[in-house]
């Protein structure tokens, strides 16, 4: 008898809205495939560009971060005054991005071992699970309306923002897994 694979996904335990906890069970299995998509991986790695101007794996997994941190405590926190600093102990802007067309990554990110990327994105998603546990029903329809650089304004709703933060992580995860990809190609497999 061939045997039965399963492919389920069920909401998280212990939240309040079955939507939020369907939208975190998603998230962490983008997390799981990320993960494992980036084990063994060097600081070398980690700091390979393609071409100068060009985002790093490393500067990736920063912003993917410091994302779920901005947009948690924008859109389901209420917190107008965003700051990854006591979450993630780095500011919105350590991710280096976006990078000058002609510059290499920055420079606080070099020779970080795949354990602090790690560490970061457990944190980050730390904050996310206790922010996002405590969402009701009702919750999810809650409106925010932010001021946008350009002055003009978006207003977003907390179910929005969990989907954003889904499928940015997911669209980032997917750059990590091709840039892994294209070291492998160009500068050889990474040694472990």
């Amino acid at each position: 008898m061939a045997e039965v694979v399963q492919s389920l996904l069920r909401p998280a335990e212990g939240f309040r809205s079955r939507e939020a906890a369907s939208f975190y069970a998603q998230l962490e299995d983008q997390a799981r495939i990320l993960r494992e998509s980036i084990q063994g991986m060097t600081p070398q790695e980690l700091e390979w560009q393609p071409e100068r101007g060009m985002n790093t794996i490393g500067m990736l997994l920063a912003h993917n971060a410091i994302v779920d941190v901005f947009w948690t405590q924008l859109a389901i926190l209420g917190i107008v005054e965003t700051d990854s600093m006591p979450a993630l102990g780095i500011s919105m802007d350590d991710d280096g991005m976006p990078l000058a067309p002609d510059a290499e990554g920055p420079a606080n990110l070099k020779g970080k071992p795949l354990a602090y990327y790690e560490d970061l994105l457990a944190r980050g998603r730390a904050l996310v699970k206790e922010a996002w546990a405590k969402v009701s029903d009702a919750d999810m329809d809650k409106q925010t309306t932010r001021e946008r650089p350009d002055g003009s304004k978006r207003l977003l709703s907390v179910r929005w923002a969990m989907y954003h933060i889904l499928e940015h992580y997911a669209g980032h995860r997917g750059q990590i897994q091709l840039l892994r990809h294209l070291y492998s190609a160009t500068v050889g497999s990474p040694s472990r």
